[in-house]
């Protein structure tokens, strides 16, 4: 057995930026996504996904492990991400899996569509959408935070999952599962996190929506909260440097969580044998406020 308050880095980390959207494979300590220690069984064999922001952070950690479940993965990712993205289809690839690559800005409305078609004609069919990309910058007043700044975290928050679902939904077949990433700011919200926290509090509302719209049509729709994580949004303006260097030591575990430490949760929204769970919001945030 492992000691979870152990098992991975603690801080004080070293202060880091990079340009946002951040690279995982920049980051230092770099974050663990299961690339050698997730295990699959086969619970996934034959489905078909689609994750956004799937070169790095929890998207990343839930393409490997569907894979080595036995699915077929599409990422999508922001064009400066290739080096991140370009080890996921390797990654996917290693295990005799459809590997789709997408790269593109999900704030624009065509490219949301043609992603999904993208998605849908490279793995021959969708029946798991993850939206999990997003776009979080720490400031410490509204009155910093400007039109073109807010625009551009809701079009990614927030437009972008209801232009892919509208896509998607007509690919999905009864035993379908939508997944979405949202937070523990959708209850305990930041006060640098204006804008971000409000779009991960909607994120949490159209999860439970969604899923009493489409359990007719036996499609599950459920999220995951996490928080916090070692990913490339804090180092890309996600954080302040004063709260990178004891980032996660908040925690009653005191440390950050490892993007892997959540793959399990996507694998199992996604299995056919999670059939009873819609409309749920799974936590994962080493012991601090939980949905």
């Amino acid at each position: 057995m492992d000691d979870p308050t152990s098992k991975y880095p603690r801080p004080p980390f070293a202060r880091q930026s990079q340009p946002w959207p951040g690279l995982g494979g920049n980051m230092e300590p770099r974050p663990d996504h299961g690339e050698t220690s997730y295990r699959g069984s086969g619970r996934l064999t034959g489905r078909k996904a689609l994750i956004t922001g799937g070169d790095s952070g929890m998207g990343r950690a839930a393409a490997i492990a569907f894979a080595r479940e036995g699915a077929d993965v599409a990422i999508n990712y922001f064009p400066t991400e290739e080096p991140d993205a370009a080890e996921v289809i390797d990654l996917i690839r290693a295990e005799k899996r459809v590997a789709v690559a997408v790269p593109g800005d999900l704030r624009d409305e065509g490219f949301c569509r043609s992603l999904v078609e993208r998605a849908a004609s490279g793995l021959g069919g969708l029946d798991i959408v993850v939206n999990n990309a997003a776009r979080q910058q720490t400031r410490e007043s509204i009155l910093d935070i400007s039109l073109e700044e807010f625009d551009a975290t809701m079009k990614t928050n927030i437009y972008a999952p209801f232009w892919i679902l509208r896509a998607a939904l007509p690919l999905l077949q009864p035993g379908a599962a939508i997944i979405a990433t949202t937070s523990e700011q959708a209850y305990d919200p930041s006060p640098q996190l204006y804008d971000y926290a409000q779009t991960k509090a909607a994120t949490m509302n159209y999860v439970k929506s969604l899923a009493k719209q489409l359990a007719s049509r036996g499609i599950r729709v459920n999220g995951v909260a996490p928080g916090p994580i070692w990913t490339p949004l804090q180092v890309s303006g996600g954080a302040t440097m004063e709260k990178l260097e004891t980032f996660g030591g908040h925690t009653p575990f005191g440390r950050p969580g490892q993007p892997v430490e959540l793959a399990s949760i996507y694998v199992q929204l996604a299995a056919a044998d999670a059939s009873y769970a819609t409309g749920q919001i799974y936590g994962a945030s080493g012991g601090a406020g939980q949905p």
